[in-house]
């Protein structure tokens, strides 16, 4: 039964901050910086429920335009299951996303519960990971990420996305965060790939990895991988992606967790074969 002092509003910058470290404790891994570009992907669609003055619960709700929306940052406290809080706060953010189609990457064994919400599965993400052996190549086709190529990478993006998420991937992809890496893919002056690589409580991410052949994906995964040489690299690939499963497994990462991508309405018509790593399943 839902205590009726449950209130759910908007997360401060605080609030943020404790959901982050609440998703560490879980074993999620954050980024180091993944505040601001969290924030910026939707302010109003990061919701914490608060029962008699303490925080019990968290989830995201972020709307990528009017047609998409994405579920993410489910949490509820340890000592606060079975109270009827996560249902709460979960229905707050079904209903601020409205009508749109809605994506989560939620765990396996859940499936079941979403589905009960209209959400059916799509497929499987298998997040890989390893030690990263491999140098940035020398290849001139490699541009570093910055101002200059940003609104090529946006409108790149928007194939991969399901929706606008430009001020979010500005954040994400920006150079000046000493945490963050990326680096772009360009043959005759055209983007054919990006990824980016964020350093985290353990070891580094990479994600997204997006590219038109696994060639590129190949190139520009050894140029991300190579900022974190020697340290843990982690990278989130679509299950039906067999090119990029042939990829981690070519760099010796090895399968350690799984997601189930599953939508409520209309899925998206979303480039799986040139998505070789998930940009981060908090967000989509």
């Amino acid at each position: 039964m839902i205590d009726t002092a449950l209130d759910i509003r908007v997360m401060s910058e605080a609030d943020l901050k404790r959901a982050l470290s609440w998703a560490a404790e879980e074993g999620w891994n954050p980024g180091l910086d993944d505040l601001e570009p969290f924030r910026t992907a939707d302010p109003s669609g990061l919701f914490m429920a608060w029962n008699e003055g303490e925080p019990v619960a968290c989830i995201s709700g972020i709307r990528y335009g009017d047609d998409y929306g994405f579920i993410g940052f489910y949490i509820c406290r340890p000592e606060h299951r079975g109270k009827g809080y996560g249902i709460a706060i979960w229905k707050h953010a079904i209903a601020y996303l409205g009508a749109r189609t809605i994506g989560l990457d939620g765990v396996v064994d859940q499936q079941d519960n979403y589905r009960t919400s209209g959400f059916d599965l799509a497929h499987r993400n298998i997040r890989q990971s390893g030690i990263a052996m491999t140098d940035t190549p020398m290849d001139p086709r490699l541009s570093p990420l910055g101002q200059g190529i940003f609104p090529s990478i946006r409108d790149y993006d928007q194939d991969f996305s399901g929706g606008d998420r430009a001020g979010f991937l500005k954040l994400w992809c920006a150079p000046m965060v000493s945490s963050r890496r990326g680096f772009a893919f360009v043959d005759d002056g055209v983007v054919k790939g990006y990824g980016v690589i964020r350093q985290c409580d353990d070891g580094f991410k990479v994600g997204p990895l997006f590219a038109d052949t696994p060639e590129i994906a190949d190139t520009l995964f050894r140029a991300l991988a190579g900022q974190a040489k020697g340290q843990t690299v982690y990278l989130d690939t679509p299950e039906p992606n067999q090119a990029a499963l042939e990829l981690a497994e070519r760099h010796e990462l090895s399968p350690v967790f799984e997601t189930a991508r599953m939508y409520k309405g209309q899925a998206p018509d979303l480039p799986l074969e040139r998505t070789f790593g998930i940009t981060t399943f908090e967000l989509g």
